[in-house]
């Protein structure tokens, strides 16, 4: 719980997390800067981990998912990987 006037921390949501999950892809294809760093580096392996990670993640919630968060889990998937093919 949060007290007054205290913003509390999203959280708890499929769509953000899938959301959060395709930023690390991002930054790890070098489309994103690394927010800590202020730079761009390319690191597949790390992308495609991300990316493994999020087809599991599709795999286990396998029918418990809203038609919103399916689309969006797919639409991540499918832009995530393209990308990946575009950087070898």
């Amino acid at each position: 719980m949060t007290s007054a006037g205290e913003a509390s921390l999203p959280g708890g949501d499929f769509r953000l997390l899938v959301q959060k999950l395709g930023y690390q892809a991002l930054i790890s294809l070098g489309v994103l800067e690394n927010p800590l760093t202020g730079e761009r580096s390319r690191n597949p392996d790390g992308a495609r981990a991300v990316l493994a990670d999020l087809e599991m993640l599709r795999e286990k919630t396998a029918g418990n998912l809203q038609p919103d968060e399916e689309a969006h889990l797919d639409k991540v998937l499918s832009d995530l990987g393209g990308a990946l093919e575009r950087i070898g």
